[in-house]
């Protein structure tokens, strides 16, 4: 028998986070490298949960307040071989393609910044593990043109487009 959870992610600051899955204890290094080598100003924290051994919530970052986050975080989530990184001074189109990349990641849940809910699956053992994610909200239309202008307009003022 499987019981599905729902876990909300406290993220009151609505940063900018990274759910994944890996499969190696030096996930936490390598993730550190990644983070720290992708801007002179990226400020985080990140923790990845053991799936054997001593399963333990391993944690890093350059930001104590994000670690703990992410900490936290990890803590309620619960799941094996699953990290969250939480970010500021940075986004995830900055790193992602670098955390896909690192060899120990298996998988990208979401990266957002919207409220996040998390959907565990929880087995008559007591073990979890990550279904899926519920992002954000709902849509309540389809863009307009008017929507389109706004849209490429904010891209420009992140300088992503001329």
């Amino acid at each position: 028998m499987v019981e599905i959870q729902t876990v909300t992610v406290e993220n009151p600051e609505e940063l900018n986070l990274i759910l994944g899955q890996s499969h190696f204890i030096k996930t936490v290094e390598d993730l550190y490298e990644i983070l720290i080598q992708s801007s002179m100003t990226i400020r985080f924290g990140l923790a990845f949960c053991e799936a054997s051994g001593d399963r333990l919530i391993r944690f890093d970052g350059n930001d104590q307040g994000l670690i703990d986050l992410a900490v936290k975080n990890a803590k309620s989530i619960a799941c094996g071989h699953s990290f969250i990184i939480f970010m500021k001074e940075a986004f995830p189109i900055n790193v992602l393609n670098a955390v896909k990349n690192c060899s120990e990641v298996c998988r990208i849940y979401c990266a957002t910044a919207n409220p996040l809910d998390v959907v565990v699956a929880v087995n008559s053992s007591g073990n979890r593990g990550i279904m899926g994610v519920i992002d954000g909200a709902t849509p309540l239309g389809v863009e307009t043109e008017k929507d389109q202008d706004e849209r490429k307009k904010l891209l420009q003022t992140f300088g992503y487009k001329r």
